[in-house]
């Protein structure tokens, strides 16, 4: 049995620019190099925001509906702990089934459905959020349990309540979506899954969300990181890995391969310093040159981290730059700044555009940084205040803050 692990897809990405086509050739460059496999997961972010534009569907339909055409090579389904709808045992189940989670990218409303239960409801795939499901070929059994994203502070109760167990006589392999220690996305959502506090027991835990690939054993449980197709944050880690997915076979032996993608647009990052005897046209210009002295399929990203004593720098003189190397390469620049306060505040700001937050999302992280500015103990539950207020449910915050209610339980999940 081969299994093609994708994540992190970010469709859409970049839109109305130069690299928005980027995100889908990428994830179609997979999905070929994926379609001689007997199932493919896909561990969330499909796509790069909650409510892709009409484009955005058509390309990424164009794309994920390619597997449909793909024949099943024997693949059995065995059990699925939710009941699955007519669409995908007839449509689904009958090519190459996609497996896959919603991501934070993805994540909507209770009430509302997300884009990824969308695909399903189409045939596309199928969709787990605390669900398991089993397949077989060859006398080889596989359950797959899937977790998707859920906001970080609740992802280890949630997981608890759930409590997947592994199968026997399965190969299991568990899916997430969030951070966990010490794979972080973002300081501004602090994990409460860690490597130490995964379930025991499985045979594989994969896990999207982090856009690097890795892989890491833990005693007898090996823990794999996809990583994302596409460059999305344009930081050095970025540069410093390549973009691909992971193919399983499962026979006697388990075999893991990281298949890199050959038709991705390169990315370099750069650091200058303006300390240096040369001038920053001088040190741009020198670099970009020796770059491009390679062959690239796609004009390669170029960022340049622009850093030192000094702030007054010439735009003017970094945009012509840009424009005389435009039909070779995308130029980016970022300055580093001398002043902590605005580091800081470019930073959270970074961080929310990065991950596409909602309204109700920002202004919660902006309250809990100005609440530990100020410090206020931990213990003050400003999160659910928060939702309290954001809901109109002023009566029950005034009785709590009055002392007349003590405690929230079952209000939140």
């Amino acid at each position: 049995m081969k299994i093609s692990v994708l994540s992190d897809l970010h469709l859409g990405f970049a839109s109305n620019s130069e690299l928005e086509m980027d995100s889908f050739d990428n994830a179609e460059e997979a999905i070929n190099k994926s379609l001689d496999s007997d199932l493919i997961i896909i561990c969330g972010d499909i796509f790069d925001v909650r409510y892709p534009k009409t484009q955005t569907w058509a390309n990424a339909l164009k794309v994920l509906t390619k597997p449909l055409l793909a024949d099943n090579k024997g693949l059995k389904l065995v059990s699925c702990s939710k009941e699955l709808k007519e669409i995908i045992t007839k449509r689904t189940l009958s090519h190459l089934p996609i497996i896959a989670l919603h991501g934070n990218h993805e994540r909507r409303a209770r009430e509302e459905l997300n884009a990824v239960q969308a695909l399903e409801n189409a045939g596309i795939l199928i969709h787990l959020n605390l669900d398991t499901i089993i397949f077989e070929k060859d006398g080889i059994k596989v359950a797959i349990h899937g977790m998707s994203n859920v906001p970080e502070r609740y992802a280890k109760d949630i997981l608890d309540r759930w409590n997947p167990k592994p199968i026997p006589n399965c190969f299991n392999i568990l899916l997430l979506h969030q951070s966990i220690e010490p794979y972080v996305f973002s300081q501004l959502e602090p994990p409460t899954l860690s490597l130490s506090n995964l379930p025991k027991g499985f045979d594989l835990i994969i896990n999207g969300h982090i856009h690097e690939h890795t892989e890491v054993n833990l005693g007898s449980t090996k823990f794999l990181i996809p990583g994302s197709t596409v460059v999305t944050q344009f930081e050095k880690n970025e540069a410093e890995t390549e973009k691909g997915f992971y193919e399983i076979y499962l026979d006697d032996n388990v075999e893991i391969k990281f298949v890199p993608l050959e038709k991705s647009r390169k990315f370099f990052y750069e650091d200058i310093s303006i300390d240096s005897d040369k001038t920053i046209r001088e040190i741009i210009e020198d670099r970009v040159s020796k770059l491009l002295l390679s062959n690239y399929n796609k004009k390669p990203v170029i960022k340049f981290r622009i850093f030192g004593k000094e702030t007054k720098l010439i735009d003017k003189e970094l945009s012509e730059i840009k424009r005389k190397y435009e039909n070779s390469a995308i130029l980016m620049f970022s300055k580093k700044l001398t002043s902590e306060e605005t580091d800081s505040t470019l930073e959270i700001l970074r961080n929310i555009m990065e991950q596409k937050m909602s309204i109700e999302e920002i202004g919660m992280t902006i309250l809990n940084k100005n609440l530990e500015k100020l410090g206020f103990e931990k213990s003050f539950d400003s999160e659910s205040f928060f939702y309290l207020l954001s809901e109109g449910d002023i009566d029950t915050v005034i009785n709590l803050v009055l002392g007349e209610q003590s405690t929230l339980k079952g209000k939140f999940v």
